[in-house]
């Protein structure tokens, strides 16, 4: 018994001792395939910054040359700084999770230089609304820190912050130091949604999702946990308190005394350069004033009238100088705004990117496909979302074309312009139709868009010979708005409302003159509700190629 014992104990020693040697050489592969990675993201990430650096130093030679192009080559200069601020993060996490991440602290005014920063940051709140104050006690103080490393966890709370807080959201950064001004304590407060503590535990790991999704932000799980590892880095603390409702607090203690580093950590040969941030930021004032100086409409009441809604001012814009030559182009930076401009405007076709706050680009589609007034709009998503999931869920809810980012706006423009073309398409079947065809398809369709067309045109025909009726009075006889009208017009025609009242009056000439050749032109316009012969003509001609009188003589001859 004795020997079975032992000899199943000395089974189990091997079974163990062959399970931990393969746990250390799984281990040991996974560590060597990591240390491979961070090595392969670090060299990629290098490349990349060396034509980006490129395209930097272009866009500043380039920029002084083209005085009318600034707005854009302003948008180019802060978006190739948000992909470098992307990129060193990378890095810096790479090299943290290598142990390569090296601290150098120099000396010089730490209040100055952390006020500095924070207004460099203080351009990405201007998106929002948001009010960012700062306060420093002392307002000026000498110490030691590593300003690469501060700037980068200043910009992540900052950030973070900006974020969540929604429109008009409230921010704050306050500096104080401690009795002995040997230490120093940064907040930054938020007034936004609040996390529970479940949230809270896991705030600082890699890659957590962060609600991102349900406060409709785009984020990579990067910022806090690096954030973290940059404040141990400089021997300090970080700790956040928040409470669902009640906004966030993020708290970081760090030492600034040149003892509280070891000797390959100082820096002797440099002082701080407080007025050289790392995390200059371009001017989103510019972009702002460049979309509220570029009027939203243009004089064409006939050209079709776009909403884009986007929540990044500058893709924003550049969509808007693309489109708005060719289309009447309304935007909002949001689902609920989005709504306001819909309820208002008469519009054709609404283009909305997906992850938004307040009300995202699906809940829009929701409310646009759900509501009588407005079903008839198609919707083309953008969206930086790829996976199929996703695009199945917008297309189920209604949306009409889905697009992700990045995207050429030659491709928007094509997707657009399909849309229109289909839309023309009915237009001009329903212009090449006679009373009698129009009236028989209108009793084809279903009801209520049936009954809508047939009494759309008995309100035109009522008021045949009054030049004055127009499309406010045309609604009121329709009992509706005369954005609705507009909307169901359109649907149903292709047409506007002023476009469909032309076109039954120049159907109505072309009857009256079959049935009566002999009439006179200026009686034919008259009859037709038009004021001026002439310019009655004019229309006559452009809608059937030919002249008025010509067509009279035509008939006649007969």
């Amino acid at each position: 018994m004795t020997e079975v014992i032992l000899i199943i104990l000395c089974i189990a020693a091997c079974v163990a001792l062959f399970l931990c040697a393969r746990w250390l050489y799984i281990r040991s592969i996974r560590m060597k395939n990591r240390l491979q990675m961070n090595y392969l993201f670090t060299n990629i990430t290098h490349e990349i910054l060396t034509p980006l650096t490129i395209l930097s130093s272009s866009i500043e030679l380039l920029k002084p040359k083209h005085a009318e192009s600034i707005a854009e080559y302003d948008m180019m200069e802060l978006n190739v700084q948000r992909i470098v601020r992307l990129l060193q993060q990378i890095l810096e996490t790479s090299k943290s999770q290598s142990g390569e991440l090296r601290l150098k602290v120099a000396n010089g005014d730490v209040m100055e230089y952390i006020h500095n920063t924070a207004l460099c940051v203080k351009p990405l709140m201007m998106k929002k609304g948001q009010q960012l104050t700062i306060s420093c006690s002392p307002k000026s103080m000498i110490g030691w820190i590593d300003p690469d490393k501060l700037d980068k966890i200043i910009f992540n709370l900052l950030s973070n912050a900006a974020k969540y807080s929604g429109e008009e959201g409230e921010i704050s950064l306050s500096v104080s130091a401690n009795k002995y001004f040997d230490r120093i304590s940064i907040t930054v407060k938020d007034n936004g949604p609040g996390m529970d503590k479940q949230q809270q535990k896991h705030l600082f790991e890699r890659f957590y999702d962060g609600d991102y999704r349900k406060h409709s932000v785009i984020g990579n799980g990067l910022g806090l946990a690096l954030t973290r590892d940059l404040v141990n880095l400089h021997g300090g603390k970080i700790q956040c308190v928040s409470e669902p409702g009640k906004g966030t607090a993020f708290t970081v203690d760090l030492p600034i005394s040149k003892k509280a580093f070891s000797e390959d950590q100082i820096d002797d040969q440099h002082t701080i350069k407080v007025n050289v941030p790392t995390s200059i930021i371009s001017d989103y004032a510019k972009v702002n004033e460049e979309i509220r100086n570029s009027g939203n409409e243009t004089p064409d009441e006939e050209a079709y009238k776009l909403l884009v809604v986007e929540d990044n001012l500058q893709l924003l814009l550049l969509m808007k100088q693309l489109l708005k030559t060719q289309y009447q182009v309304y935007t909002a930076r949001d689902g609920m705004e989005a709504v306001s401009i819909i309820k208002e405007k008469a519009l054709d076709l609404i283009i909305s990117d997906v992850m938004m706050p307040r009300m995202n680009g699906n809940e829009l589609v929701t409310f646009v496909k759900q509501t009588p007034d407005y079903a008839h709009l198609p919707v083309i998503l953008l969206t930086a979302k790829a996976q199929e999931e996703d695009r199945e869920e917008s297309l189920l809810i209604g949306a009409d074309d889905y697009i992700t980012k990045p995207f050429k706006l030659s491709d928007l423009r094509l997707r657009i312009n399909n849309i229109i073309e289909n839309r023309q398409r009915i237009q001009q079947d329903f212009r090449q139709q006679t009373l009698e065809e129009t009236q028989h398809k209108a009793a084809a369709l279903v009801e209520p868009d049936n009954q809508l067309l047939q009494q759309a045109l008995q309100c035109v025909h009522n008021h045949l010979d009054d030049a004055d009726y127009d499309r406010e009075a045309f609604a009121t006889d329709m009992n509706m708005s005369a954005s609705t009208l507009y909307n169901k017009l359109r649907s149903l025609t292709g047409m506007s409302v002023s476009s469909f009242i032309r076109d039954i009056r120049m159907k109505e000439a072309r009857r009256i003159i079959t049935e009566n050749p002999g009439i006179r032109v200026s009686d034919l316009a008259y009859r037709v509700g038009f004021k001026d012969p002439k310019y009655f003509a004019t229309i006559f001609k452009k809608e059937f190629g030919i002249q008025p009188k010509e067509f009279i003589s035509e008939a006649a001859g007969k």
